[in-house]
């Protein structure tokens, strides 16, 4: 059992919550009321980035010393919206939100997983036609082993997780998420993943 704190009570935030509970991990999930990032922040062990990407940088720069010496797992992407409020550009082209979390906060270790999918398919691998892949990046191996444990609570069996390597590897994977308004657009909103074919 493990003390994980869910910031952001969304779609995503909601729906791991939800699991990761199912699972029998002690976890509060909170949105915006004021204090209660920081105090849920302050007694996890792992906390779960399920904001809106456009604003993460900053809520999290907020929560440095309550973050100091914990996981933080960022499941988010950072984008502008597209006309339809779909995603569209990256905000960090040249980098990934994952690095600059990092880079701010370099006493917390970030791993970054579970973005390159429908929230759905987060906590319901197996529900999908094929096999999909999670990929974990980040500069801390315990870390992201302790991220592959929660995965397989989540119902991720242990071949469907691939480790990218450093948090360098996740403007790859954020990079994906230009896929997935044209995915929608062409096939509706059906929960799906960018896998890797063996």
């Amino acid at each position: 059992m493990t003390t994980i704190a869910v910031l952001g009570n969304g779609r995503v935030g909601g729906n791991l919550a939800t699991a990761l509970t199912r699972a029998g991990h002690e976890v509060t999930a909170v949105g915006r009321t004021p204090g209660a990032a920081a105090a849920a922040a302050r007694t996890a062990r792992i906390v779960i980035n399920a904001t809106p990407g456009t604003g993460s940088l900053e809520r999290f720069v907020a929560l440095r010393e309550e973050l100091r010496g914990k996981i933080l797992i960022d499941v988010s992407n950072a984008t502008v919206d597209g006309p339809d409020g779909l995603p569209g550009d990256l905000i960090h082209p040249d980098s990934s939100l994952a690095e600059q979390l990092q880079e701010t906060l370099p006493g917390t270790h970030v791993v970054k997983t579970l973005n390159t999918m429908l929230f759905p398919v987060m906590t319901a691998p197996a529900a999908l036609a094929q096999a999909p892949d999670a990929f974990l990046s980040g500069d801390h191996p315990q870390a992201k082993q302790a991220v592959r444990e929660l995965l397989v609570d989540l119902g991720w069996r242990e071949e469907w997780i691939t480790d990218l390597g450093g948090i360098r590897t996740a403007r790859a994977t954020e990079a994906a998420i230009l896929f997935v308004p044209h995915v929608i657009r062409s096939s509706g909103f059906a929960p799906f993943a960018i896998s890797i074919a063996r």
